[in-house]
């Protein structure tokens, strides 16, 4: 009998706190026990009447607020005082930018999974899709990447022209001022799609559409800026860079050096209010070819004109090139990817106060600006280079595979290159749907700036993983440049995505997780606005809700993430059935885990998590898995759960299960209080750790759908630059491809008939004569295998050029072509 009622009350317990019911019900339940307990027990009074007791104690200390504020919270709240870590300025005005959305279903334990099924597939308006179909494939069709990084390094002129005539400098911009108006996943698209046949290009559209003046002014900019620049910019008769990062100033832009003093000066002949700026920036895109900066700079008050301030914090200006004092410096080499990128100065230029975007009212509001610009920019451009890069190695790297033979069969049957084929599909799998998920959020109007951490950190970094496996499939192929390489300059370019934008060591390791922590839980923000609050009485009163709410959220997590563990995500909820069902239950499980840990973390290490890198990178990875997974589950139901995509959506959930229980392993590792990370890992993994990397059969299906034609390759390649025009190394591939899956049961024949020795010859043209010969294969047949040999070589010969500068056998040296790198390209 006590045992069934000792284990009664344990399931109770457990059931209320999984179900995170709240004091009233714990309240009600623990009377209700009492009562069942004094009823059906003989229990004497000296024992029931202590029960009594001690539970109305404990209801008037927990249940009365007031009298828990006075004996509870009160003590906690002067020691969160204390303790709390210092947030700086630029801190609190990244905490406060842009918005939270799914990452903050994510960090509750038990996601709403209908809120994202929920969500409007994003799509394009005729007008956008009539922009890709025609000007944006008349652009690809225009460049020709081999002769914009090895000869002119620079866009042509023709080019320069049309990007600016067909307005692809203003693809942002609102249609009342010139611009296209167009949503972020069009953005996206026409970035995406130029990526995939030249970045030069790509960087350069994508640059004035993301972190720049257009952006700026249309958020903050004042009636008279937004009508005299918006026009100019969409038209392209202004070239607008972004002057943030100097020598001393990187990753830590708060610490910019860069000064502006409050003052008077002359501006076209009068004499006006305005700002004497002096500074040095470097790594400015499209800055040798820009006619407008937006400056970054500290701006300085010494005489009080604006105010009684001396400081007045991080301000953005609008820089025309052509203001005394500007000095455009000479351009970078960013690894010859040869968009228009180099380092500019100023020395007392002075700008009235009119050419502060936003005007006075937004003086000492620019750190605030650009990270709320950047949360939203951040999302676009870079994940839209790196889909593209990994969309390119699909196909392209994929057909390769198919088309070059090795051992008398393609190299893509064996197992050592289905691997990595099978990395390249399912990665561009899940980093295409993390973008058009990401991009679904933007088009609704959030601007989640975690999530947008998320996106640029882990799809350069799969972008790179994906160009580094089709250099190790393509092999010489690969690492020989010249018109017929379609990765080589991926490759080389692979450094500018992971460092610009957030370099991605620093964004994995302080801000997906250090950002997300206070953003995103249901919780720590309250906690730190009660603590910051002047008023103590308010802010006693705010944080008692907030830290009990907090407690209540935690042992929610115990409980769920202790009864998802034992049962493997079984029993919990879904909101589908069919072959994804179990990753919907295995999700919940791990959303639970990381919630639970993630507070067990910030509990135990208090402000100096902050300091602990590596372990706030390992929650922020956990973070960002769960994220990648759901856009991949969100994407395979909004297709319409095509089977023949199920290998990739298998290869990625597993490949993210598996990754999020090595970095809770890491993290539990790393716990510098080891019983409590012991205690962790039991709650957590009670049955053992489940998951391990895709299985060789998952492979092998992922892999196969590149190495065919079908609907599945088309669906994952989709919105890159494809013809079958050979007179693009494109076509030329494409057309081999199909023609490999037309005479591969041909092939199949001559091999058995080989084998059987009705056949002898080994050259391939030989062996077609001789089978004809033989009866084996028709004329038709014959013909076809020929035109595939031709169309193998074209694919497998790489390009050579004539020596210059190396020492020829005779001791003369051949004159050297010239390298240098001209500023021409905005002319």
């Amino acid at each position: 009998m006590w045992t069934l009622t000792i284990l009664a009350a344990i399931g109770v317990v457990w059931a209320l706190a999984y179900w995170g019911a709240g004091t009233g019900v714990w309240i009600a339940a623990l009377a209700a026990a009492l009562a069942v307990f004094t009823a059906t027990t003989d229990a004497a009074w000296y024992v029931t009447t202590p029960l009594w007791l001690t539970a109305t104690l404990v209801v008037l200390l927990f249940g009365v607020p007031r009298i828990r504020q006075r004996y509870i919270t009160a003590p906690l709240f002067r020691q969160f005082r204390k303790v709390m870590p210092p947030m700086s300025q630029t801190e609190q005005e990244a905490l406060e930018a842009g918005s939270v959305w799914w990452d903050a279903e994510l960090f509750t334990g038990k996601p709403d999974w209908q809120r994202l099924l929920n969500l409007p597939r994003p799509h394009l308006s005729e007008n956008e899709r009539a922009f890709l179909d025609n000007e944006t494939d008349t652009l690809c069709r225009m460049l020709d990447d081999w002769r914009i990084t090895h000869e002119e390094r620079d866009l042509p002129i023709e080019a320069w022209r049309y990007i600016k005539e067909k307005g692809f400098f203003g693809l942002i911009l609102p249609e009342e001022f010139g611009g296209k108006a167009f949503s972020a996943l069009a953005h996206s698209e026409v970035v995406m799609k130029l990526a995939s046949r030249s970045i030069t290009a790509a960087v350069t559209v994508m640059v004035p559409n993301s972190l720049g003046p257009g952006k700026l002014l249309m958020h903050y900019g004042t009636r008279e800026q937004k009508a005299y620049y918006l026009p100019r910019l969409a038209r392209g008769e202004e070239i607008p860079c972004f002057a943030l990062t100097g020598p001393d100033a990187g990753s830590d832009a708060g610490a910019i050096p860069d000064r502006g003093v409050v003052c008077y000066g002359e501006w076209n002949g009068e004499t006006v209010l305005g700002v004497r700026l002096n500074w040095e920036k470097r790594y400015i895109t499209l800055g040798p070819v820009c006619t407008l900066i937006g400056l970054a700079f500290k701006l300085y008050d010494p005489e009080h004109l604006l105010g009684k301030k001396d400081e007045l914090g991080v301000t953005i200006a609008l820089v025309p090139r052509d203001t005394p004092g500007v000095e455009i410096g000479e351009r970078h080499v960013t690894l010859d990817i040869p968009f228009q990128n180099g380092p500019n100065r100023g020395k007392d230029v002075f700008v009235p106060m009119t050419q502060l975007i936003g005007g006075v009212d937004y003086v000492g509001q620019g750190w605030r600006m650009l990270v709320e610009c950047l949360a939203e920019g951040r999302g676009i451009s870079l994940p839209a280079l790196s889909v593209g890069a990994g969309k390119t190695a699909a196909r392209f790297t994929g057909a390769y595979a198919a088309i070059r033979k090795q051992f008398n069969q393609p190299i893509g049957r064996f197992e050592g290159i289905e691997e990595p084929l099978a990395r390249i599909a399912a990665l561009t799998y899940q980093m295409d749907a993390a973008r058009t998920l990401t991009l679904g959020a933007l088009d609704i109007g959030e601007k989640p700036s975690v999530i947008s951490a998320i996106v640029k950190y882990h799809l350069t970094e799969k972008y790179r993983r994906c160009i580094n496996d089709a250099m190790d499939i393509q092999g010489g192929s690969g690492i020989c440049l010249g018109p017929s390489n379609l990765i080589g300059r991926g490759y080389q370019a692979i450094p500018i995505a992971i460092t610009v934008e957030g370099a991605n060591i620093l964004t994995r390791s302080m801000i997906i997780f250090g950002q997300g922590a206070i953003r995103c839980h249901p919780w720590v923000l309250r906690e730190f606005q009660a603590v910051q609050d002047p008023d103590r009485k308010r802010g006693l009163v705010q944080f008692d809700h907030a830290i009990f709410g907090h407690v209540g959220f935690m042992l929610s997590n115990v409980a769920r993430s202790l009864f998802l563990g034992l049962t493997r995500g079984h029993f919990s909820a879904a909101p589908v059935d069919g072959p994804t069902r179990r990753y919907f239950q295995q999700l919940h499980w791990m959303s639970a885990a990381f919630a639970l840990s993630a507070d067990v973390a910030m509990m135990t290490l208090g402000g100096s998590l902050k300091r602990k890198e590596r372990l706030s990178a390992r929650l922020g990875d956990v973070l960002s898995e769960l994220y990648l997974t759901s856009a991949v589950l969100k994407r395979f139901e909004d297709q319409g759960r095509p089977q023949e995509d199920l290998p990739l959506v298998t290869w990625a959930c597993e490949h993210a299960f598996y990754q999020m229980q090595e970095s809770l392993r890491l993290l539990f590792r790393n716990l510098p209080l080891r019983p409590l990370a012991w205690l962790l890992r039991a709650v957590v993994f009670p049955s053992g750790t489940p998951y391990t990397a895709p299985p060789d059969r998952v492979d092998h299906l992922a892999a196969g759908i590149l190495l065919q034609p079908g609907a599945a390759r088309d669906r994952l390649t989709a919105g890159i630059f494809s013809t079958e025009d050979n007179a693009y190394r494109q076509g030329q591939i494409e057309l081999a491809f199909t023609q490999a899956a037309k005479v591969a049961p041909i092939e199949r024949t001559l091999r058995d008939a080989k084998r059987a020795g009705l056949l002898h010859a080994n050259d391939a043209g030989a062996l077609a004569d001789e089978a004809l010969a033989a009866g084996v294969i028709s004329d038709e047949d014959a013909r076809a295998l020929k035109r595939m040999t031709q169309l193998r070589r074209d694919v497998v010969m790489v390009d050579s050029f004539e020596p210059y500068g190396n020492r020829n056998v005779l001791g003369t040296v051949a004159p050297r072509k010239p390298t240098m790198y001209a500023v021409k390209g905005g002319g």
